[in-house]
């Protein structure tokens, strides 16, 4: 198991000129999550968190098969603790990146507008692993789709 951050509660440092990103999926337990610590590794120039579009896992901790398919990656990752996005995590955030439709529909009905802002992360959806167990194909996924942005 790749060793954990020690430090559960702070984030990145923002500073003026960095973007500040959502990613979100609907438990936030593996795609967001995923998500976020990618990116914490590979871009220095945003600021990001995870969120989810329901409230069913409001708390956990990252699945371990995503915790596992992270390690396999050297992507080093915190405690986490599950939370379903608000209308000012909407407010707050420059960008706002969904991994399927179905995250779309859902955070429609949640924050009072969505606009431009929130988009899918990736080309196409990205599958959710919790049901198919592909972590590894999600994780280039969402890799590809991160360094995009």
């Amino acid at each position: 198991m790749m060793q954990q951050s020690t430090d559960t509660t702070k984030h990145q440092e923002t500073n003026i000129d960095m973007r500040k990103v959502l990613f979100v999926c609907l438990g936030n337990i593996c795609r967001s999550p995923m998500a976020e610590y990618i990116c914490k590794a590979i871009r220095e120039d945003i600021y990001c968190e995870s969120r989810a579009v329901s409230y069913e896992e409001e708390g956990n901790d990252i699945y371990p098969d995503a915790k596992r398919c992270l390690d396999r990656h050297n992507i080093a990752y915190g405690k986490h603790h599950a939370k379903r996005i608000s209308q000012k995590d909407y407010d707050e955030f420059d960008e706002i990146y969904v991994m399927d439709n179905s995250n779309l529909r859902r955070i429609n009905s949640i924050v009072n507008d969505y606009g431009s802002r929130i988009k899918l992360l990736y080309k196409e959806e990205i599958e959710d692993p919790w049901w198919t167990g592909n972590f590894d194909k999600v994780y280039k996924q969402i890799y590809s789709g991160i360094k995009s942005l």
